[in-house]
């Protein structure tokens, strides 16, 4: 069976762009979830585990190597269980393969794997540290990050309609962990905490 796994970060972010040729597949995988998640820990991974214990996967096929992970760790770690497994994957967009067509371990490709992850996790890095110099030095200069303004305060109902809000109430109703849905929905654990304090008052309230 060939497998397209296809992975967004957020549960309204759109996976056709990583549909390529997506009818020469048997089966379509999809999570929505942080990159950050192991790749088996993640829904689909899961899923991609059990069917791997059937023997039942003949490929496994993504877009690019940052849809099975971020952490450069995690995903030789990922490749190195499919290649035990004899199952290659296929990075569309990069052109490489992890097992050759004589079921041997491509190693040219898992060098080229390795190098390409590790300049994207550095570059993810770097970018965090930028963003975190822009920041203390918006910070020093007084002009920004200082809180809403006086008579900005949104209500509640407005706040809580917001489409990724929407989303995180309805998995705090469903009863799942805040760090979670943190990761699905995309939303820091912070304003989590004020959509579940803000979701009580309104049932308690009744506001519609």
């Amino acid at each position: 069976m060939k497998i397209l796994y296809v992975r967004v970060s957020a549960i309204d972010q759109n996976t056709d762009r990583q549909r390529v040729n997506e009818k020469e597949y048997n089966y379509l995988i999809e999570d929505k979830c942080s990159g950050a998640i192991s790749f088996f820990d993640r829904q689909g991974g899961k899923e991609i585990l059990k069917l791997i214990s059937k023997k039942a996967i003949t490929s496994l096929s993504v877009i690019s190597i940052d849809r099975l992970g971020r952490n450069l760790k995690d995903i030789l770690n990922t490749i190195e269980f499919f290649n035990k497994k004899l199952i290659p994957i296929h990075f569309l967009s990069q052109g490489l393969t992890t097992i050759d067509g004589e079921g041997k371990e491509n190693h040219i490709c898992t060098l080229m794997i390795g190098i390409l992850a590790s300049v994207a996790q550095m570059e993810r890095a770097q970018i965090k540290e930028r963003q975190l110099e822009g920041i203390k030095i918006a910070k020093a200069k007084g002009n920004v990050f200082m809180g809403r303004k006086p008579g900005s305060n949104e209500d509640t109902l407005s706040f809580l309609n917001k489409t990724k809000n929407k989303q995180a109430l309805d998995y705090i109703k469903k009863g799942y962990p805040l760090n979670e849905i943190s990761k699905i929905v995309g939303i820091h654990a912070n304003t989590l905490t004020k959509i579940k304090r803000l979701g009580v008052l309104q049932v308690i309230t009744g506001l519609q």
